[in-house]
């Protein structure tokens, strides 16, 4: 026990007195002070059930995961790193005349009872009554320093509206952990996301200077503060280089596993579509501040269990989901094919390089016309997964790429029209204009057919998807346009009717 002398000046009306007492301060820290708290991080995860033929992924064994961590370490919490309300197959299905459109996402993490989430760039692809319809029914709380909504009131927060109150998106949260002891340690979680989806309905902070705000603000609050963040790695790694205290940023968009050191702080980003999670041990001691951060990639796969009430709800979406593809493929689950390398289908590549994935879905509209055209082309922001396609898919995978599917239609058209339409979709890069295509190149004189320059007046056969002839990526590729010779329209019957199911009948010919 540490002592101390109390001088204490006695004035009184007639003299001055000084007396000494001996007094005992008593350390309010019971047992060692040391308390340990653990974080489940998961990241840009689309789809509520196991991918790949069950191989990988669901968030029902997120939750066994999380559940069983819990019963063991009480200070236990689930995060979301942004990007879980689009884009996803399921999400495109109608029911009661409504795109879901991430309704079935937040009635599951409802279950799981995530503890923060924060907004990630395809948060925003909804428009903006149906991100407040999943805002007012997320009963998890979100987090942004640097996202506002545009009302005609001004810049607000988003909020959750409820019956009786509105809760404003907050700068941050603060959560409090206690050992066996009693002894408590206060924690902050902010949140940034980055400017990459523009919407007239979104106000974007600047990331640093928002970061740097919150992350003051909660330490105000807090023993410490950790990161939640919706950004690119280079951004992550320039939040820890402005926040040098900063112990742990639970970070989203890429799509790959990633565990990077910037000074004191380590930036995790999980694999998508919960194919792992990461687990982070943080160890504090109440008495010196010290604080440890242990961070373990965790694989989720088909060897981990799932929480029964969670499984619940997820089966009740797949079995919607499985009745509405029957009523265009027979069997969604069949395996169709084991690419040797993964297939791009990622955003960042399908708008802007020519990937593997594109080459296949073009190759494939080419087939469904027995290869009787000169060449492909569809446009990228068509392929909807913004994943890595690994290991054996089936047909609903397909669908899970081509979510809006659409037809293949057969165009006459001229030469010098098509050159004008592979221009304009090299200059889109970036963009969903931008052109996936197969038997289309290009050299130092220009665009080639087959190898041989695309000749101005000849006529040339392409498969165009029926979407690219609206003009809405592609302004002046109409019917109406003088240089469009013909259109052929397949029938229902025609393989060519559907892309998707264009694609499946060209995976399962490479089978034979």
């Amino acid at each position: 026990m540490k002592k101390a002398l109390l001088i204490s000046i006695i004035v009184g009306f007639f003299t001055i007195g000084c007396s000494i007492i001996e007094t005992t301060v008593v350390d309010p820290i019971k047992g060692t002070g040391v308390i340990t708290i653990k974080f489940v991080q998961v990241n840009d995860v689309y789809e509520i059930a196991p991918l790949n033929a069950g191989e990988y992924g669901g968030l029902a064994r997120v939750a066994y995961i999380r559940d069983s961590i819990k019963e063991k370490f009480p200070n236990t919490y689930l995060f979301m790193a942004g990007d879980f309300l689009n884009p996803s197959l399921l999400g495109t299905l109608k029911v009661d005349g409504e795109r879901l459109n991430g309704k079935q996402m937040v009635e599951v993490m409802n279950a799981m009872g995530f503890d923060l989430v924060t907004f990630g760039n395809h948060e925003f692809d909804l428009n903006e009554a149906d991100l407040q319809k999943r805002l007012n029914e997320s009963s998890f709380n979100w987090t942004s320093a640097n996202v506002r909504h545009v009302t005609e009131k001004g810049i607000r927060p988003f909020a959750t509206k409820w019956e009786y109150s509105n809760v404003p998106v907050s700068d941050y949260s603060t959560f409090k952990a206690y050992d066996t002891d009693g002894n408590m340690v206060r924690f902050g979680v902010f949140g940034v996301t980055l400017p990459s989806n523009p919407k007239d309905y979104v106000h974007y902070g600047d990331i640093y200077e928002n970061a740097e705000r919150a992350y003051k603000n909660a330490m105000d609050r807090s023993d410490f503060v950790v990161g939640l963040t919706h950004v690119s790695l280079e951004e992550d790694i320039e939040i820890a280089k402005r926040l040098p205290e900063l112990p742990l940023i639970m970070g989203g968009h890429e799509h790959n596993n990633i565990l990077e050191r910037q000074g004191k702080t380590l930036i995790a980003k999980a694999d998508a579509n919960a194919k792992t999670a990461y687990i982070h041990t943080i160890i504090f001691n109440l008495r010196t501040k010290a604080l440890h951060v242990n961070s373990e990639l965790f694989p989720i796969d088909r060897r981990t269990r799932s929480e029964s009430k969670v499984e619940r709800i997820v089966n009740k979406w797949t079995a919607l989901l499985d009745e509405k593809l029957k009523e265009i493929v027979d069997q969604p689950d069949e395996i169709i094919y084991s690419p040797s390398t993964p297939l791009d289908g990622t955003d960042t590549s399908s708008r802007g390089i020519q990937t593997n994935l594109g080459q296949l879905i073009t190759r494939a509209m080419a087939y469904s016309y027995q290869n009787q055209v000169d060449a492909s082309i569809t446009n990228g922001g068509s392929i909807r997964v913004d994943d890595m396609l690994d290991g054996p898919l089936s047909a609903k995978d397909v669908f899970r790429v081509l979510p809006f599917g659409g037809t293949v239609l057969k165009v006459d058209l001229k030469g010098e029209l098509l050159k004008k339409v592979v221009d304009y979709g090299e200059s889109k890069k970036g963009t969903g204009a931008y052109l996936q295509r197969d038997n289309i190149s290009r050299d130092g004189t220009g665009w080639l057919i087959g190898g041989k320059p695309i000749v101005d007046n000849k006529t040339y056969t392409v498969a165009f998807t029926d979407f690219l002839m609206k003009g809405l990526d592609i302004p002046f590729l109409t019917p109406q346009n003088k240089d469009i010779i013909r259109i052929y329209t397949p029938q229902e019957n025609e393989v060519a009717s559907d892309v998707r199911n264009a694609i499946i009948s060209y995976l399962r010919s490479m089978k034979k």
